[in-house]
């Protein structure tokens, strides 16, 4: 499929554009938009500008689905006035979405005043430069997520303070949201760094996936028509509201909470052996007998 014909502009009901995947028939951040999505799943709800603040070194963000680059855009416009280091890794198998949003800079408007870094990131990969009072080192790495993992280049990155995991839907999308992805994952984060990693997604399938990987989780902030997302960290400070005894109840009744194990959507109750699994888990044990 021509790269021209794989994308198309839409317009939303907020009244902003965004960017729609024909192949996958999935709109990058609906509703709201790119911009407004993302300083509300992102740069608000992870505190992102207070924790930089007080980063003596880099603060690293692991951008997970780079898509039309919104999100690393509008985290660094909302860090510029801050004299930091930044250091961004954005992960995806194609820049084709990136290359189709920047020749329509002007419909999306989010471009503005990074025209420069993009074409230097377009062609070389990578850019460094000044924001600002904020100096950032972004790179790019083209690659099959679920695989990256498992590769010894993972091990060799640097190790995030926050993840912005942004891939298309589980039903879209499957191998990007299994437990072994989110396991592997979890394993290369330093427990001695606090990392925390929203997403749009409420599914108690991906909430479950999230704590059988490890993760604390807790209910996420409101983004346009959800009234709630997801946040998951590697230490509990980071969650406002942990998910509790009542979710859990719930889960027991959902047929649809069973983690994907291989990259196949379906829909299942949760198994015994997750269940005894996910009560042991360390955020319900001072209330689960």
């Amino acid at each position: 499929m021509p790269v021209n014909s794989r994308y198309k502009l839409v317009r939303l009901a907020s009244g902003v554009n965004s960017v729609h995947s024909v192949e996958h028939e999935e709109t990058f951040h609906p509703v709201v938009g790119p911009v407004a999505e993302a300083e509300a799943l992102y740069v608000r709800q992870l505190r992102l500008l207070q924790r930089m603040q007080k980063e003596t070194g880099e603060f690293v963000i692991w951008d997970v689905g780079l898509g039309a680059a919104a999100n690393v855009l509008t985290v660094l416009r909302a860090a510029s006035e801050l004299p930091v280091k930044i250091r961004i890794v954005s992960f995806d198998h194609t820049i084709a979405a990136l290359r189709f949003a920047f020749e329509h800079a002007g419909e999306l408007g989010y471009f503005k005043g990074f025209e420069a870094t993009i074409e230097r990131f377009l062609a070389q990969g990578a850019a460094d430069f000044q924001l600002g009072k904020a100096s950032v080192v972004w790179q790019l790495i083209l690659a099959d997520f679920p695989s990256l993992l498992r590769d010894s280049l993972a091990t060799r990155l640097k190790k995030p303070h926050a993840i912005l995991f942004d891939a298309f839907s589980p039903a879209k999308n499957a191998a990007m949201w299994t437990l072994p992805v989110f396991s592997d994952l979890y394993r290369l984060l330093d427990p001695a760094r606090p990392c925390a990693l929203p997403t749009y997604s409420r599914s108690t399938m991906l909430r479950v996936t999230l704590l059988m990987a490890g993760f604390h989780v807790g209910t996420g902030h409101a983004t346009g028509e959800k009234e709630e997302t997801t946040i998951a960290a590697n230490t509990p400070d980071l969650i406002d509201e942990p998910l509790g005894l009542t979710w859990l109840e719930r889960v027991a009744q959902s047929t649809s909470a069973e983690p994907l194990i291989k990259p196949v959507y379906r829909q299942a109750r949760l198994s015994p052996q997750s269940w005894e699994q996910l009560k042991r888990h360390a955020q319900f044990q001072s209330a689960v007998r």
